[in-house]
Parts: structure tokens; C-alpha cells; sequence
């Protein structure tokens, strides 16, 4: 069921274009409200507008913002985008997108002639927050290096909700972006996850590509009831294309939950059980303690037999987030509270610019 009420727009607080931060009255009282202009049109102080209040009133994590439906003072949106394929299909702000597999596209040819990934790295977070600590120690890295973010429909739909996209893509720091399933708003669209990795291969030609939802994440508590489940299938295609699969193990040792202590059931369970490939998964080196708890979980779960795991001091992840002036956040703990997490994605990065270092040198023996 939707919840659905009225509000007057009081106050604009922030727009980039892609998403408006807005105040609006309803019932009297001020609350917080997103509003896309690119699907729901531009918005002014004083315009009257349909607001989806569900999660708020649920509770359901989305940082307390309702969501603008309709502008019922400006009925015309700015989605410029007008291939064959809907996405949000079905539903009353379904749109159509120029996907680059259409036979329209100009790219149609490129991904019909695609032969394979020649073992392109692409690293696969299970969170949208692993994005940037991965992105600032990979481009501090790799700084002349092409960088593609494949957004999922595993949360968020539209990427205008990342502010995090939008940071990263203002500083150079993500070069391209494509959004895949559902989800929508990137620079390029693609159907499916396959379609999507040759394109950064083969349009975008990219160095490196991370894949990872968009903000957000639905989880049950259960052992298969989390859209991170995703990681799975995605680490599949990325070995089947013949590029080289690399997973970012959540990792934390402040979280509360006894089943994300260490690494986390989710991607114990994707690892273990879901991926029907072997990948490279590199750990960071934490703390003696901490990283007993974890090679025993690696151990316990027969991780080390199925796929690659490669331990990787690190300890720039810092440094290389204040070089480029980010800060993050994720499950609202900053870096100090939960560094841990945020380690875990840039040793990724570390583990990619190792690889190809060495592979440099044999090649110059």
C-alpha cells in the first residue's frame, strides 16, 4: 500500500540538478522530501505537490526524506532519454531509455561483436557505500586509469539519489556510470549485467569497473533474504565474460549484530554457497585479534579452498579518502567508528594496482 498525502513546498535547501533536498508543509507540520526534477519535474517555493510517505512512516531507512510524486504546479518533466526499453515499467512513471543494446544504439554492433573482457578487473561490493573508499585509493593509485560504476536495482532505483555518484563524478574520480535493470539515470543504460560489463569494456573502455547497488539495502535477518545476494550472480558473469572477478567482503567490527561481526553471513553465504565461480577476495591486514577472528571464519568456511584469498597490507584507506577531501558513511558510522568496513574496499583497490604491478614486471623480464 502506498501512503500518499499533500505538501506545500516551504524551502529548496539543496539541488544539483538530479535531486532536489526540499522542506515541504504537510498538515502544518515542516518535514523533508526528495524530489527528482529530471522525472517529476522542476519545483519552487509554493508549489503544491503528491508526496509517497510510506517508508518515512515505516521506518524503513531512507533518512526520513517523503518522496515527490507529482507536481501538481508543473506536470512536465526533463527526461530526455528516449530509446525502446521502459524502465520502472508498468508503474505510473514507467520511462523509456536509449539502451546501448537496442538496434537503434550506435553501440549495437560493439556489443554483438564483443569477444571477451581479456581479464578486466571488476571489484563487487554488496554495498553502495563501499563505492567511495574503493574509488579514492584506486584513482590515488591509478590516477590516469578509467574507472566504471555499474549501478544494480538491488535498492535504489534512480542514481540522482547517490550523492555519493555525484561527489565522485564532480572530482573526476568515476569516469563513467551505467545503470542496469531497474535502476536508471546513468550515463549509459543497459538491460542486464552482461550487457552492462561490455559495455564499460568495449564503449566505456574502461581499466577497472565496480559493481555494487545503489544506496541502500533490504535485509531479513535470514539466511538468503538480502538483496546483496546479487554479489553471487554478478561474480558469475564477470568470470563468464573472461574478466577477473574480485569480491569486497563486508567486513565490520562495530556492528552490534553478532552475524555481521568479522565477515559478514552475507557474504559468507554468497562466498559459501550462492557464487559458482572462484574469485579473488583480499582481505585487509587488520589488527592481530581481528584478524585471527577472520581467518578463522575464512577457515571455517572453506573459503581459502574455493576461491583466492589474498591478504593485503593497508593502511593508506584514510590518508587516501582525505586526499580527495570524502568523507563515509555507512549504516551511519563515519570511518573512525566503523574503519574496518571501509578498509575492507580499499584494500581492494590495493590488491587490482598489486596484480597488474606484478603482471607489468613479469612482462618486462
Amino acid at each position: 500500500m502506498i501512503s500518499k498525502k499533500l505538501g506545500i513546498v516551504e524551502s529548496i535547501v539543496d539541488q544539483n540538478g538530479e535531486l532536489d533536498d526540499i522542506r515541504v508543509k504537510i498538515n502544518g507540520e515542516i518535514q523533508k522530501a526528495y524530489n527528482y526534477p529530471k522525472i517529476t519535474g522542476c519545483i519552487n517555493v509554493g508549489d503544491e505537490v503528491v508526496l509517497n510517505t510510506t517508508a518515512v512512516e515505516l521506518s524503513l531507512g531512507t533518512g526520513g526524506y517523503h518522496f515527490v510524486i507529482s507536481n501538481l504546479n508543473n506536470l512536465e518533466s526533463d527526461f530526455t532519454k528516449g530509446g525502446h526499453i521502459m524502465k520502472l515499467r508498468y508503474t505510473p512513471l514507467q520511462i523509456k531509455v536509449d539502451s546501448v543494446e537496442e538496434q537503434e544504439s550506435s553501440y549495437h554492433n560493439m556489443i554483438e561483436n564483443f569477444s571477451g573482457l581479456d581479464n578486466m578487473p571488476v571489484v563487487v561490493g554488496s554495498l553502495h557505500s563501499m563505492l567511495t573508499p574503493f574509488v579514492a585509493s584506486y584513482k590515488r593509485l591509478n590516477q590516469n586509469k578509467r574507472l566504471v560504476y555499474i549501478m544494480t536495482d538491488g535498492a535504489a532505483l534512480p542514481i540522482f539519489l547517490s550523492k555519493n555518484v555525484h561527489t565522485l563524478k564532480e572530482k573526476g574520480l568515476i569516469d563513467n556510470t551505467i545503470t542496469i535493470g531497474s535502476a536508471f539515470g546513468g550515463e549509459y543504460e543497459c538491460i542486464n549485467i552482461y550487457t552492462a560489463l561490455i559495455t564499460a569494456k568495449e564503449v566505456l573502455k574502461a581499466d577497472v569497473v565496480f559493481v555494487s547497488m545503489g544506496p541502500g539495502i533490504a535485509g531479513t535477518g535470514t539466511k538468503y533474504g538480502f538483496t546483496g545476494i546479487e554479489q553471487g550472480p554478478i561474480l558469475d558473469a564477470v568470470k563468464k565474460l573472461g574478466g577477473m572477478p574480485v569480491s569486497i567482503p563486508r567486513i565490520s567490527f562495530a556492528d552490534k549484530r553478532d552475524r555481521h561481526q568479522g565477515i559478514s553471513h552475507h557474504s559468507i553465504t554468497v562466498l559459501k554457497e550462492i557464487v559458482n565461480v572462484d574469485v579473488n577476495l583480499p582481505i585487509c591486514e587488520y589488527s592481530a585479534d581481528k584478524l585471527d577472528y577472520i581467518k578463522d571464519q575464512v577457515s571455517k568456511n572453506e573459503l581459502d579452498t574455493r576461491h583466492n584469498v589474498v591478504y593485503i597490507k593497508n593502511e593508506n584507506s584514510k590518508n587516501d579518502l582525505e586526499h580527495f577531501n570524502l568523507k563515509v558513511r555507512s549504516m551511519g558510522r563515519n570511518f573512525e567508528q566503523d574503519k574496518e568496513f571501509f578498509e575492507a574496499a580499499s584494500t581492494a583497490a590495493y590488491y587490482i594496482t598489486e596484480v597488474y604491478n606484478d603482471s607489468r614486471r613479469e612482462n618486462h623480464k
